[in-house]
């Protein structure tokens, strides 16, 4: 029986491997990567590594075994047919017998077109018959930590989020709740609901960044529209443009609030701050 990780040494798939390794012993943890050159550090440390790609079906062929635990980590490639690529790790999960997969999915109540490969992984992943556990993630702080810089120089936090909230939380707490699941026992055919344990605007947000740099950041509210324009104006393609500005639109609706407690539950401490996250990135 192994631990499988896929997209292991994506930036979630590096926080669980590395805290799985601080749970059980690295031979019994797979991570599944595209290429095994960047996971060579995992290697040295006793983990096993499997080559396999989501558009290469045969290249799953042997990775999972009967009574294998799975994370399955959702594709990063936004345009691409991530359905039928995540049925690849279905059905050979399936084939194999694993005793559980664990797919990271998007909140149940998020509408934004960015949830509609989730919502078809879910539906073939409930189909397979496979025992399976939905951990539905919420918005991570790196996904506005990462970007500061425009931020910075500009001195504005351009949206179109209206006064909506966001329940995010680090990619290490999701992480926690992942490896959670896949080390303990009774989460089979569960769904949680996963973010932080505080929600914020992008209003707060803002004004957090004006308390931690002395500087003072304003949030720039725009229409969906523009924020698209701004978005393409900034190199991203449209559709992609489009996606990410349609996620504002659902904050603004309340989507990206989470207050179920699940993620904290799950790791059995509170979920990190957004300021904790903001002075991280600001140090680096």
């Amino acid at each position: 029986m192994s631990i499988v990780v896929t997209g292991a040494t994506g930036h979630l798939g590096r926080h669980v491997v590395d805290q799985l390794l601080k749970e059980v012993p690295a031979e019994q943890v797979t991570a599944v990567v595209r290429d095994a050159a960047r996971a060579a550090d995992l290697a040295a440390l006793g983990v096993r590594i499997a080559v396999a790609d989501y558009d290469a079906p045969e290249s799953f062929d042997g990775v999972l075994a009967a009574g294998d635990r799975v994370l399955l980590i959702s594709g990063s490639e936004i345009g691409a047919d991530r359905v039928a690529q995540h049925r690849v790790v279905i059905d050979a999960a399936k084939a194999a017998g694993v005793a559980l997969l664990a797919y990271t999915s998007a909140p149940g109540r998020l509408k934004a077109a960015l949830a509609d490969d989730h919502r078809g992984t879910e539906e073939a992943l409930l189909a397979s018959g496979v025992p399976y556990v939905l951990l539905r993630n919420g918005w991570y702080h790196e996904n506005y930590t990462e970007r500061l810089d425009p931020v910075l120089a500009h001195s504005a936090v351009v949206g179109a989020a209206g006064e909506g909230r966001i329940s995010s939380a680090s990619r290490a707490d999701y992480a926690a709740a992942a490896v959670a699941v896949l080390t303990g026992a009774g989460h089979e055919n569960r769904t949680y609901e996963l973010g932080g344990d505080t929600a914020w605007s992008l209003a707060e947000y803002a004004a957090e960044l004006t308390r931690q740099t002395g500087t003072e950041i304003v949030y720039s509210e725009v229409s969906d529209e523009a924020l698209t324009g701004i978005l393409t104006g900034a190199g991203l393609p449209e559709p992609i443009a489009v996606i990410l500005a349609g996620v504002d639109a659902s904050i603004a609706r309340g989507e990206l609030v989470v207050d179920s407690g699940d993620l904290s539950r799950l790791t059995g401490r509170p979920t990190s701050t957004l300021a904790d996250a903001i002075t991280a990135a600001l140090k680096n």
